[in-house]
């Protein structure tokens, strides 16, 4: 049975896929035990076996009606089934906003904000830009994710750890609000980590094919591994 067009069809918040699985295991279910007891307890009729094995597989996600009843059905609060959010939409539905609220508390019409979150691309201004990180409550690292930062901050560091770090101290700077010296501390601890890593891999025996996977995957991430550093810089 698919879903009634008259539920409510809001988007959920993000849905931790893996934390579900676990959860059911734990309480030795199987997913008919789970979607019987939506349909039973909960009045969600449509919800079927093969439902609650997308949800867990990351094919599809519970709408916020549903992810209630579900952890209602495994014994747990909503918030154990709630992941970490990274999109405009996620961040405002898991602080329970609607498209209005933002649109007002940021200053934008709101056809300008539904654009902007449905094409994951923010072009407020810094005024709006801090509105925004406020309103939603925003970490650093979540508010040059939302703004559309990330992958322009991925490049720059990607580029000072393999080649000459001091070049990039003021493009990184420009895309986070960080103090200079600590962009430039940040900047040369990750050039030597990167460097050392390298040097390293080919010593244990001249091996490329180890010495590109290692250095690849510091490479992917990257932007975690310059959060990580700034965090252990300022304490």
């Amino acid at each position: 049975m698919r879903r009634p067009p008259a539920l409510p069809s809001q988007p959920g918040p993000p849905f931790n896929a893996p934390a579900a699985r676990r959860l059911r295991a734990a309480l030795s279910m199987g997913p008919e035990h789970v979607a019987y007891g939506m349909r039973a307890s909960f009045g969600l009729p449509y919800v079927t076996p093969d439902l609650v094995i997308a949800w867990e597989r990351g094919a599809a996600s519970p709408t916020s009606p549903e992810l209630t009843a579900l952890a209602g059905v495994l014994w747990c609060s909503p918030g154990e089934l709630i992941d970490r959010p990274r999109t405009l939409r996620e961040h405002r539905v898991t602080r329970g906003l609607a498209p209005e609220d933002v649109a007002r508390g940021v200053g934008l019409e709101l056809l300008a904000y539904l654009h902007m979150e449905e094409h994951d691309d923010w072009r407020g201004t810094d005024r709006q830009s801090a509105a925004l990180a406020d309103l939603l409550d925003l970490s650093l690292p979540d508010f040059v994710t939302v703004t559309g930062r990330e992958a322009r901050l991925a490049e720059h560091l990607r580029s000072a750890v393999t080649t000459r770090w001091q070049g990039y101290v003021r493009p990184v700077a420009k895309l986070v609000p960080l103090d200079r010296h600590l962009v430039e501390d940040t900047l040369q601890e990750l050039h030597r980590e990167y460097q050392g890593q390298m040097v390293a891999t080919l010593s244990w025996g001249g091996d490329s094919d180890r010495t590109v996977g290692a250095g690849q995957d510091f490479l992917d991430r990257i932007v975690d591994h310059f959060w990580s550093t700034v965090r252990d810089r300022t304490g």
